[in-house]
């Protein structure tokens, strides 16, 4: 999934209501709902599929300006933060250094290219993140939903017809929301539309 890190999604109960920037959910979410409505939303992470706690009490200033507020209050650090190089510790030894020094473009660009080849390697645990991402979004709008049990054995099966199957009964924004999730949660081609 490409989606940006502060995107969200707001259902309640099988309705999608909201989609997109955090502070575009909260606006309309609090212009739309009255507060009993709300506190029935569940808000999910369009990156992670987890729940996320959006606080709509207030007034509507109060609730974009909570979400104005950093969430990490960490001094800045050496690196380069415009292209997203944190410096860290890496504790090696000796002999580990002098090789990784030996190399073309020394350490740093040794240790990039070992960890992205390692990362294009690894399809899998991309797919078992997306597959974690597609069962919280599954458990929280879908558990009590028939072919719910089926639908995850299929995603743990890697079998992506079969929970297109389990979940073909499901409204329409719940099953278009996991479809997102499970373009990257299967290894095989997409057989069909959501």
């Amino acid at each position: 999934m490409t989606d940006k890190p502060n995107s969200c999604t707001a259902f309640s109960g099988e309705r999608k209501l909201a989609s997109g920037p955090a502070r575009t959910v909260a606006r309309k979410l609090k212009e739309n709902l009255t507060t009993t409505e709300q506190q029935s939303v569940l808000v999910f992470d369009d990156a992670s599929g987890r729940l996320r706690d959006l606080d709509l009490s207030g007034e509507l200033e109060q609730v974009l300006a909570r979400l104005e507020q950093p969430t990490e209050d960490a001094p800045r650090r050496r690196g380069r933060p415009k292209l997203g190089v944190v410096p860290k510790e890496v504790t090696l030894l000796p002999r580990h250094w002098d090789w990784l020094n030996a190399q073309p473009g020394g350490a740093s660009v040794t240790l990039r290219k070992l960890v992205d080849n390692a990362r294009h390697g690894k399809a899998s645990n991309s797919q078992r993140q997306h597959q974690e991402s597609c069962y919280r979004v599954m458990h929280a709008l879908g558990g009590d939903r028939p072919g719910y049990e089926d639908a995850l054995r299929a995603l743990y099966a890697d079998d992506l017809a079969e929970f297109r199957h389990a979940i073909d009964t499901w409204p329409r924004d719940i099953r278009n929301y996991l479809g997102r999730f499970a373009d990257g949660a299967f290894t095989g081609p997409d057989e069909g539309a959501r």
